[in-house]
């Protein structure tokens, strides 16, 4: 999945390739374990719904959909082409993207309404929205998560990429968001932290949520590193807007293949 990104990010010439590695990890065990499809179609009805709030980490979401077959290697290879559906923010356009997002704190709500509607509806279908740290900055996160806990949306996860880091600096620098597991669980949710590279534990957290059947939503903190799995990029926020040149995409491709093989 890091090797599709680098070479979307390549091909369009385009930015956050750090902000898309920090949640590879998270997306993967989402669509392989989780993520409910009927007959694999993206706007299947039935479906749970993944919001991507943070929607600038879109080309990780992209890697998934080309896995599952949504997406083809034409679409990979034209990112960001003149006539390309696919742009560097999600867009709900493209099927398998629910909402339109970049602008951030608004995507989380867009969540919290259609958990709402499923709630309403009666049905088992479960909604999970990502937002990045430096996004819970915005007060529309906070309102949604009132909103959310006043209503006892139990199908609803939060999930936080928890990376340290923002488009201007470190998170703790520019606005410094103290414990969020003690801040989500007074908000009135089931909370969870978890290291959010180990697909193992990120898929036994979901599951342990879940499982605690109550009617609270919930919210799994997840700790990442930005641009993790090329050491020149990891926690190295210039990788938030620069682009590939012929050398470091070389170098990167090289990392990633390294990082697969050894692991």
């Amino acid at each position: 999945m890091r090797r599709t990104v680098l070479q979307m990010a390549y091909a369009g010439s385009t930015v956050h390739i750090g902000c898309a590695f920090s949640i590879v990890e998270l997306l993967s065990v989402l669509y392989r374990n989780h993520l409910r499809y009927p007959g694999n179609a993206p706007r299947a009805e039935g479906r749970d719904y993944l919001i991507l709030s943070k929607g600038h980490g879109v080309m990780a979401q992209y890697a998934c959909m080309h896995e599952l077959g949504w997406l083809s290697d034409s679409d990979i290879n034209g990112y960001f082409a003149d006539g390309s559906n696919l742009k560097g923010l999600s867009d709900s356009r493209v099927a398998g993207l629910e909402v339109t997002s970049g602008s951030l704190g608004h995507g989380f709500s867009v969540g919290v309404g259609i958990a709402m509607g499923l709630q309403r509806k009666k049905t088992d279908q479960k909604v999970y929205a990502i937002v990045g740290d430096g996004e819970l900055n915005e007060g529309p996160i906070w309102e949604g998560a009132l909103v959310a806990s006043h209503n006892k949306m139990d199908n609803l996860m939060l999930i936080i990429d928890k990376n340290g880091f923002q488009a201007m600096g470190m998170t703790d620098d520019v606005l410094a968001l103290g414990d969020l597991c003690a801040k989500f669980t007074s908000f009135g949710f089931d909370t969870l932290e978890v290291d959010g590279h180990d697909e193992n534990a990120i898929d036994a957290a979901i599951r342990q949520l879940w499982a605690m059947n109550s009617n609270r939503p919930k919210a799994l903190i997840a700790r990442t590193v930005k641009g993790k799995g090329v050491p020149f990029m990891e926690s190295d926020n210039r990788w938030h807007y620069t682009r590939l040149d012929a050398q470091t995409y070389k170098e990167a491709i090289e990392a990633v293949e390294i990082h697969g093989t050894s692991k």
